[in-house]
């Protein structure tokens, strides 16, 4: 795993894109875990699991001891009048658990959220956005080239320089999920139909999750509404955008 330099940096403040999910906690605990004095960020677009996913990164954020840790910080970008009828925002014909991973692709995700995120790092002159992306994601809005440009872009906009880093960029969700098995995983969130608090069980993403738990050979101790049959495949190692 490539470690996050502070190389050129004149602090090791950083703002962390936090979703709830598996890859951002983690990221988010281990950047602290280096030293680094992490912003937890949360971008709410309007998608339908956000009140839940909003619930369980308190919950984790409560659990985690990190004296450097910044408190959670929630800023809002509404996507519905883009997206309209798109099921994360209708909640309608959510992809389910032998979909393919293109089937949760989100327009311009990170696209979004790397557009706020570097907004708000510019006024507080935070210089790292850290990303939770994992090796093999295949959206274009997740590439070397794209985060590149974006850093060019943005920084030369808001005359504030911006280094975007992915910590995780070589590693798969079961690797992700063994790094983070000391921390408190089962308080993470990755559901795109939930039921109540609960993740449904039955959706890609929490297909995608407890394939990963198998792979990583580490428990499970998420509460599942239903536990449908589940072929266990190998880890596709992708994350939709920042999970």
């Amino acid at each position: 795993m490539t470690a996050v330099s502070s190389t050129g940096l004149k602090n090791r403040r950083a703002c962390v894109l936090i979703s709830g999910g598996l890859d951002s906690c983690v990221l988010l605990a281990h950047l602290a875990e280096q030293g680094w004095e992490p912003t937890p960020l949360y971008v709410q677009a309007g998608l339908v699991w956000e009140g839940v996913e909003l619930l369980w990164i308190r919950r984790f954020l409560a659990r985690l001891n990190h004296s450097g840790l910044e408190p959670l910080k929630q800023l809002s970008l509404p996507v519905e009048d883009t997206y309209q009828s798109h099921w994360s925002t209708t909640g309608q014909a959510v992809p389910g658990a032998h979909s393919e991973d293109s089937a949760v692709y989100l327009p311009g995700r990170n696209l979004l959220l790397l557009s706020k995120a570097a907004v708000y790092c510019a006024l507080n002159r935070i210089g790292v956005i850290a990303l939770g992306l994992l090796k093999g994601n295949p959206f274009p809005d997740a590439t070397p080239t794209f985060l590149r440009g974006f850093e060019q872009v943005a920084g030369g906009a808001l005359s504030h320089p911006l280094k975007i880093v992915t910590p995780f960029s070589k590693l798969s969700k079961a690797e992700v999920i063994d790094l983070g098995k000391h921390l408190p995983l089962e308080s993470t969130f990755s559901c795109i139909r939930p039921v109540g608090e609960m993740h449904c069980g039955g959706c890609n993403k929490c297909a995608e999750r407890r394939r990963s738990f198998a792979k990583a050979g580490v428990k499970d101790r998420t509460d599942y509404h239903r536990l449908p049959g589940l072929e266990i495949q190998p880890d596709s190692s992708v994350a939709n955008h920042s999970e």
